[in-house]
């Protein structure tokens, strides 16, 4: 059954995003009666349409219990990368249960920031995350932020990991293993280049933990896949 993230919520009816009613009605081609799920301040609903060839309306059939997303939050602090291997990792990682990404313009990134375009790639990234988190029967939407100030990825009370490169560190199964009753857990990918020495060092400064992934060198939209699906695993009830 196909899952909308509505916009609000009065009496008995649901509200849609006119992209959604569109695609109601021309791509997935519903009928009056059809039941979809609508997702509203997250809080999900059956809801029946009705009027498709007129002004589409969702009518509430019931509220359905839903279990939340696995504990504890997880944060990426990912590099500006190609639209490919961002798209990839916006999609994947929201299916896998991120919280909230934050993309950073390190030293070695490719691409370099253009902070006029900023805006529009944050709206560009929001759709994407909005459709996987569709796809993936989520309730929740993933934030997206971007961030230039080193010392803004400084979190307290959280367990901070650096994914690095470096040799004779801790495995991130280790790190996870060892702090099982955290709430949030931030880490941090460095881009196709890798960290520059600094950059790991003022990470380590704020409170940052370098873990190593294992021997492979993991192509950078790789690496949260793997850290996530090591989470998963580690949390999964």
């Amino acid at each position: 059954m196909q899952r909308y993230f509505g916009v609000k919520k009065d009496n008995n009816y649901l509200y849609l995003e006119n992209s959604d009613y569109h695609h109601i009605k021309n791509v997935m081609r519903n009928s009056d009666g059809d039941l979809i799920e609508v997702v509203v301040d997250n809080k999900l609903y059956l809801g029946c349409i009705e009027n498709v060839n007129k002004n589409i309306s969702i009518i509430i059939k019931k509220e359905i219990e839903t279990n939340d997303d696995f504990i504890p939050k997880v944060n990426l602090i990912i590099p500006l990368l190609k639209e490919n291997k961002m798209d990839l990792i916006l999609q994947k990682s929201t299916e896998m249960g991120v919280n909230k990404i934050i993309v950073f313009p390190f030293k070695r990134c490719v691409v370099k920031a253009d902070k006029k375009k900023i805006k529009s790639k944050i709206e560009r990234w929001m759709r994407i995350l909005k459709e996987a988190s569709e796809q993936s029967k989520r309730t929740i939407i993933p934030e997206i932020c971007y961030e230039d100030n080193i010392n803004s990825l400084k979190k307290d009370r959280c367990v901070n990991i650096v994914c690095s490169t470096q040799k004779n560190l801790n495995n991130v199964k280790r790190v996870l293993t060892e702090n099982r009753n955290c709430d949030t857990i931030n880490i941090v990918i460095g881009p196709e280049g890798g960290l520059d020495i600094s950059e790991e060092e003022k990470l380590n400064e704020i409170g940052f933990v370098s873990t190593t992934l294992g021997p492979r060198i993991m192509r950078v939209e790789s690496v949260p896949l793997f850290v996530l699906s090591i989470i998963n695993y580690e949390f999964m009830e």
